[in-house]
């Protein structure tokens, strides 16, 4: 794609509830130029929403200048994350309200820079490095504007990525469209909070300094992937989604010393147990809390192994846990089987054997869901069974490596380049192998 276009306005789906109450600050007017300021609460009668004694299909409120913003109550984040909350949040922009499934949803109609600005102070601490957030910033601008401005293949609302027998589940979630927003405001899509978490001017000039620009990879913009911590080794694409080589999202080393004679084959198991099991040097290996606070915001501190990590289960909390978030009665589990692994040791299919069934699931982040109340950090870990009795564990420990699917940028890593003083481009560069930075507006 080699064009120049002008900046995108985007629909951000912020929440979803039966009522919905929220404030004004500054003057707001309505389709009907009704003015409203000040406090608000609006719900559903008679299959409209009911706002001030006024009723709308749907109702969109603009703002009377730039300034002018809002403010949503109990807003959750981490939907389905051991961090799960709610917060009230402010937003610039449009705010719209549209009735689905008998719940309202709140949607935030913004500028792509100024929802940038947002979101990489929402995925990270806005007082990170100049550079990490330069970076972020072209990144999540990228991730944005891919299925906007081209023929973006990635939304799928067919049934391919759903296979289920008797003997396997095999399951990825892709980038899927949502019906009537852009992107959602959470981890689904990318974290988007307003304008609550913005604590200094270098997110403001990390986007600005950006402004327009993107990653490229033959002509077309990048779909650009990241997640907290890669564990050492980032993943290919293919191992979490379908199917597809993505010559920019391959496997690399993270670290200074990147080349592939250097990279261990984790896709043996014997290889995958020692790396997993050590700590090997890599740039998002670290315990810097300077450092992890520029990348990781409150609720994400309450995490606090994220490179090596270790999780144990009795068998009763093992089978118990597996019947709740699969549906599958396997009685008793006797053992679990790392069937294939990708390139960063992360686990594609797993074997769970029980007494009464034996089911093997996939890919990285349906083991996730299966193995934890909300999501197991990553699929890259070994397994240990102890206090077997007639051929049962009592117990098991898992022993796990980074945090995400590790496809793309590395948040942790990057956030240590930045330290470093590699440039915003290094970082890209280091990432994203082949693409290369494109001003589009």
């Amino acid at each position: 794609m080699d064009m120049t276009t002008n900046e995108p306005v985007v629909k951000v789906g912020i929440l979803t509830s039966k009522e919905i109450k929220f404030s004004l600050i500054g003057n707001f007017y309505s389709q009907d130029k009704i003015k409203f300021t000040g406090y608000y609460s609006v719900s559903i009668i008679d299959n409209k929403l009911a706002i001030d004694n006024n009723y709308y299909q749907e109702l969109i409120l603009f703002p009377e200048n730039a300034s002018n913003h809002f403010e949503l109550n109990d807003v959750v984040i981490g939907i389905d994350f051991h961090w799960e909350r709610k917060e009230n949040q402010r937003f610039l922009g449009g705010l719209k309200f549209i009735i689905e499934n008998e719940s309202i949803i709140a949607i935030n109609i913004v500028a792509t820079e100024d929802y940038l600005t947002s979101v990489i102070s929402s995925e990270m601490s806005a007082s990170a490095s100049l550079e990490l957030l330069k970076a972020h910033a072209v990144i999540s601008r990228s991730w944005l504007l891919k299925p906007l401005l081209s023929d973006f293949m990635g939304f799928n609302d067919n049934t391919d990525n759903r296979h289920r027998d008797a003997n396997s589940v095999l399951y990825w979630y892709e980038r899927d469209a949502h019906s009537h927003f852009n992107v959602c405001a959470d981890d689904h899509c990318q974290r988007y909070q307003g304008i609550s978490k913005l604590t200094n001017e270098n997110a403001n000039i990390a986007v600005s300094s950006t402004r327009g620009e993107v990653l490229q990879y033959n002509n077309e913009i990048c779909d650009t992937r990241f997640s907290k911590s890669c564990g050492g080794i980032s993943e290919t694409f293919d191992t979490c989604w379908a199917p597809t080589d993505v010559p920019y999202l391959t496997s690399i080393r993270d670290n200074e010393n990147e080349s592939e004679s250097s990279q261990p084959d984790l896709c043996i198991e014997e290889v995958a147990n020692e790396w997993i099991r050590n700590y090997p040097h890599s740039f998002c290996n670290t315990s810097d809390e300077k450092i992890l606070k520029q990348v990781l915001n409150n609720y994400d501190q309450e995490t606090t192994d994220f490179y090596r990590w270790k999780v144990e289960y009795s068998q009763v909390e093992l089978s118990e846990l597996l019947e709740k978030r699969s549906g599958i009665d396997f009685g008793q589990i006797v053992d679990l089987i790392p069937v294939q692994r990708g390139k960063s040791g992360r686990i594609i299919q797993l074997k769970i054997i029980g007494t009464h069934q034996t089911v093997t699931v996939g890919k990285e982040l349906e083991i996730r869901k299966w193995l934890s109340n909300s999501h197991l950090y990553s699929s890259a870990f070994v397994i240990d069974k102890r206090d077997v009795l007639n051929n049962i564990p009592g117990n098991f420990i898992f022993t796990g490596a980074g945090w995400g699917h590790g496809v793309g940028l590395c948040q942790i890593g990057a956030a240590v380049m930045g330290e470093l003083g590699y440039t915003y481009n290094e970082i890209l560069n280091h990432y994203f192998k082949g693409a290369y930075l494109k001003k589009i507006y």
